[in-house]
């Protein structure tokens, strides 16, 4: 009898070896291998400079590496790389112990919020503890366990800190299936002690064999099938609301088929915008405080309400107030059980794709009434003309926001991807913006973070080489996170920036002078001589900021030339930044609905006092669907 084969192994050290691992990992979807982690962002310092920063040169032919700015940068290029891809890819991100790792808590954040993957491999204090306390370490006198890394904890869907080398196997394992189940990804942290890193052990060769990690499309469970397709043939006035789901699933050709069968009308949230050509017959806009007309009066009057794919954030439901039909019921279809069942709703719990499927099977043959749809689409053509109108202005005049939206509008193409995050420009893009298709519009609104937008353009850029990316951010944003400019040069990414200069936070602006607020503090300004900050607006050059980074600048002054820049910054081979000061009148409608900002119920101000009546009234609408 021959004797078994000795096993064979591999001795590395623990980085070297999740270097290696991470390297093997797939995921499968339809018949179609996509490599998980296809590339590490990194910024080193003394917790990850000799272990992972070792593993990442030793093995850089088969994990290719990113060297980003600023932590929090680097986690926002990752996800903006893994929404594009579909969540089927995702980045790691390497940061030092200390303040490089609790700057990725907010990317985390992001991460988790959004259901996008992201593998956080921070360093940490010593699992041996020779010193005490060592450099960066925080001292908590009840748990000598406790390193800054813990405060990742409640933003990941994953935590784990491997304290032995022989530890990294299932810690490795359950890190990538959580990044590769639509269901449950999120944010996922590997904290990894400097000298567990650097320490060697000798590995199964099986470790890193290439594992494919399949991407489950399940159908919706009979029964609750069933009882949707009831509900939804005897509706008269349904509504659809496409969200984030539909992209992540690539169900859009669903979606399309879906519409066409049955008439039913599709709103989108900021996530699910691009699901349907903004010029389908059934698509009508956004929905919620930053919809459209169109889409949030048909979700006041509907009695069924079938969300595919959505999270039902306040902006999407107003707060509890915008779905008023007294019998409303809804209708869930979403792979996450805890999404599904939001609102009380009838779950399916499903992928996007099968879901909407199954549902087109069984309503063959059902269409709205055709006073319905003849309804929303002559409401469509009326907000359209508003669309067109906002547009419009004097090519020799100092353009608005919403001009600038225009003027981009009419020079993308249908595959260029427009980036926002946060401020004044998602309302107005999800109002305004004409979608052209599924991947165009990439607006984060489930975190809504400042300085979200030039990383993320990174990250969609580097996912779509060749694709024009623009990132759209305002002055404040644009403050408080320029850094992977320098990036984009270094790699030779030439990603657009529109750089929109107003003097301050707009959108903030509006909201507190809305609320009572007054607009306090919301204004780059000089402070005046009674102490508030309504002086002259700063002398501060962000265009002349952006070239000393690196980027070629285009300046417009009037809207003319600005269509001019914008046709050269798409032409343009090298990152440019289209600078514009935009003039203060606001050209976009209106919100359509409410959003529950609290007002003080007590103040001496009278700005404060005149708003506190407006939120009781609106808060009296709000409902809890049981």
């Amino acid at each position: 009898m021959t004797p078994p084969a000795p096993a064979r192994s591999h001795r590395l050290t623990v980085a070297q070896a999740l270097v290696r691992f991470l390297a093997a990992q797939y995921t499968e979807r339809d018949g179609r291998r996509h490599r998980l982690i296809g590339a590490t962002w990194g910024i080193f310092g003394h917790g990850n400079v000799a272990g992972l920063g070792q593993a990442l040169l030793e093995y850089q032919d088969r994990m290719p590496f990113l060297q980003g700015r600023n932590e929090q940068a680097m986690v926002h290029a990752a996800v903006a790389h893994a929404r594009h891809t579909n969540r089927l890819r995702a980045q790691a991100v390497t940061t030092s112990i200390g303040p490089g790792a609790t700057n990725l808590v907010t990317g985390a954040a992001l991460a988790t919020v959004n259901r996008l993957p992201v593998l956080l491999l921070p360093g940490d204090t010593f699992a041996t503890r020779p010193a005490d306390p060592v450099l960066q370490q925080l001292e908590v006198p009840y748990a000598g366990d406790v390193s800054v890394n813990d405060a990742l904890r409640p933003v990941c869907r994953h935590f784990d800190r491997v304290t032995r080398p022989e530890a990294l196997i299932p810690a490795a394992l359950q890190a990538v299936r959580v990044l590769a189940d639509p269901g449950e990804t999120g944010a996922v942290t590997l904290a990894l002690p400097q000298d567990v890193q650097a320490e060697a052990h000798d590995w199964p060769a099986e470790f890193f064999a290439d594992r494919v990690w399949p991407v489950r499309r399940p159908l919706p469970e009979p029964g609750a099938l069933a009882e949707a397709v009831t509900a939804i043939r005897s509706a008269r006035r349904p509504l659809l609301i496409a969200g984030g789901g539909i992209h992540h699933s690539e169900a859009e050709d669903a979606l399309r088929a879906l519409a066409d069968a049955t008439g039913i009308p599709v709103a989108s949230t900021q996530a699910g915008k691009g699901s349907l050509r903004h010029d389908h017959p059934a698509d009508v806009g956004g929905i919620g405080h930053t919809g459209t007309a169109t889409a949030d009066d048909l979700a006041r009057t509907a009695d069924l309400v079938i969300g595919v794919g959505t999270r039902y954030t306040d902006f999407t439901t107003a707060s509890g107030t915008l779905f008023a039909h007294p019998g409303v019921c809804f209708v869930n279809l979403n792979i996450a059980p805890f999404d599904a069942h939001k609102l009380s709703a009838t779950a399916l719990v499903a992928d996007a794709r099968t879901g909407l499927e199954a549902l087109g099977e069984a309503l063959a043959g059902h269409r709205v009434e055709t006073a319905y749809a003849a309804q929303y689409r002559a409401a469509r053509e009326r907000w359209e003309r508003q669309v067109t109108a906002a547009y419009a202005g004097d090519a020799a005049a100092r353009p608005t926001q919403t001009q600038v939206l225009g003027a981009l509008d009419a020079t993308v193409g249908d595959t260029d991807v427009v980036v926002g995050a946060a401020g004044s420009l998602p309302g107005d893009l999800h109002k305004l913006w004409r979608a052209r298709s599924p991947r165009q519009y990439h607006v984060e609104y489930g975190y809504s973070c400042m300085g979200y937008e030039i990383p993320a353009a990174l990250g969609v850029r580097l996912a779509a080489p060749g694709t024009p990316v623009w990132a759209l951010v305002g002055d404040g944003t644009y403050l408080m996170m320029p850094t992977e400019l320098v990036t984009a040069v270094q790699e030779g990414v030439n990603l657009n920036v529109v750089l929109i200069q107003n003097h301050g936070y707009a959108s903030i602006g509006g909201l507190s002078e809305a609320v009572g607020g007054e607009r306090f503090a919301t204004a780059y300004r000089y402070r005046a001589a009674d102490g508030t900050y309504t002086g002259d607006p700063l002398p501060v050059d962000l265009a002349a900021n952006a070239a000393s980074l690196g980027l070629d600048v285009l300046r417009a002054a009037t809207l003319g030339e600005l269509r001019e820049a914008l046709a050269t910054a798409r032409a343009s081979t090298r990152p440019t930044c289209v600078h514009v000061e935009t003039a203060p009148a606001p050209t976009a409608p209106g919100a359509q609905a409410w959003w529950d900002v609290p007002v003080a119920a007590t103040a001496t101000r009278a700005a404060a006092r005149a708003a506190r009546p407006a939120y009781d009234r609106q808060v009296s609408a709000r409902r809890r669907h049981l």
